[in-house]
């Protein structure tokens, strides 16, 4: 039995990975090797040989089980090297098993259900990810807690340089050419954003809302640090009761968790917060190849409720609201840079983490952090920013004012570095 399932699961293995050198192990004393025998040697092993049935059967939910319970582990070689290595293979046309095409096709059919997010549901997966503690995020993301995408300008940009970018190309999209305009960050997380749009972009008052307490509470002490509570406000609300008008509106890395069933009340309910020549900035990642699922381990462990949308999903129900769509920028590569730095930070911080949580909680995040950066290097996921309007006028004719904003921001930011190297500490 041993003899015949090593044979059927090196005929696999032969199928998904003919580059390269992997060294398998389906069980203690037992290994095959496949591939051409070029590039850096690679080993797994896994703890008994069921464990590898359920991963040949269900990778996409199976694997990072395994991984985070330490029954496969990368023995030569580390997880990020393996899932890129795996990445870099020609799979378009290559199932791993029929199993795994049932399971594929049963989560597509039901993904509308999987990402049906009402304000009570939108509120208890937001505390699943984005209350944990917030030490841990310190230790990994840059100064300000960017926990999005960040903009790499130059090839040698640090994180926190690129975090800053991300935040000035953000402001110059948003026109903010007037003094004391009213602004609108849906999903302003730990307000670095916000305080930004009003310290150097020169917001008349920006309102930041959140579903997460542990960002509100943040938040609202940086604000207070910085005195800019009269001018910063953060709330802790749904976007779809937001009443008010504004003169700009921005989100960033919050419309993956809004899901294809609430597409139209998002766009809907922008439209009648943005003010006439108001301008809208929407900022968030997707995919390059069509409709797809939520990663079923993803979806269990990291983010319930959330999805990466095609383009196709999006700008259909952009259009049926009556917004102008006035600008799409592709950010391809930048996200794999700075999920890259997130994994370096977090694995030299292994064992604070550690402290706080457990072994198995560290496994889970070395796993999401690997596999989210190589799906931006593999996988056709990019970030998108859509720039929107009521009005075709509403923006400059050409796009050569958001370098020109950028550069003033740029002279602002030297005047304000003080400011923000504190709101960074």
């Amino acid at each position: 039995m041993n003899r015949l399932l090593d044979r059927w699961f090196e005929y696999v293995f032969k199928r998904l990975f003919p580059r390269g050198t992997l060294t398998v192990s389906p069980a203690p004393g037992r290994s095959f090797t496949v591939g051409d025998g070029t590039g850096k040697p690679i080993s797994i092993a896994f703890n008994n040989p069921w464990i590898l049935l359920g991963v040949l059967a269900d990778p996409d939910l199976r694997l990072g089980e395994a991984y985070m319970d330490g029954s496969f582990r990368v023995t030569e070689g580390t997880l990020a090297e393996f899932i890129d290595y795996a990445g870099s293979q020609n799979h378009d046309r290559i199932s791993v098993t029929w199993m795994a095409l049932v399971m594929a096709g049963l989560r597509y059919l039901f993904r509308r259900i999987l990402q049906f997010n009402p304000r009570g549901r939108a509120k208890e997966n937001v505390h699943r990810h984005y209350d944990l503690d917030s030490r841990m995020y310190s230790l990994f993301l840059d100064g300000d807690r960017q926990y999005s995408c960040g903009y790499f300008e130059h090839k040698d940009d640090t994180l926190d340089d690129a975090q800053l970018a991300k935040k000035r190309h953000l402001a110059a999209k948003l026109v903010m050419n007037k003094r004391g305009l009213k602004v609108l960050d849906i999903g302003s997380g730990w307000g670095g954003l916000a305080l930004y749009l009003a310290e150097i972009a020169g917001a008349g008052h920006v309102t930041g809302v959140t579903l997460s307490d542990e960002q509100l509470k943040v938040a609202i002490g940086r604000a207070a640090d910085q005195g800019l509570k009269d001018r910063v406000e953060f709330r802790l609300q749904d976007y779809r009761d937001i009443k008010d008008r504004f003169d700009r509106i921005v989100s960033v890395g919050m419309f993956e968790h809004v899901g294809v069933n609430h597409y139209g009340t998002f766009f809907r309910h922008a439209r009648d917060l943005l003010t006439e020549d108001g301008v809208g900035l929407l900022h968030f990642i997707g995919r390059s190849h069509g409709p797809s699922t939520t990663s079923a381990w993803i979806r269990k462990y990291i983010f319930p409720g959330g999805y990466i949308p095609a383009l196709s999903e999006v700008v259909p129900a952009i259009e049926r609201s009556g917004l102008v769509i006035t600008d799409i920028e592709v950010l391809r590569l930048h996200y794999a840079e700075t999920l890259k730095a997130w994994r370096e930070r977090f694995l030299a911080h292994r064992d604070q983490v550690a402290a706080m949580y457990d072994d198995r909680f560290c496994r889970m995040w070395e796993f999401y952090l690997a596999i989210s950066e190589m799906a931006f290097r593999h996988q056709g996921l990019m970030v998108l920013q859509i720039q929107f309007t009521r009005r075709q006028d509403a923006v400059p004719l050409t796009r050569d004012y958001i370098g020109a904003a950028e550069t003033k921001l740029r002279a602002a930011e030297q005047r304000a570095i003080p400011k923000l190297r504190l709101a960074g500490e």
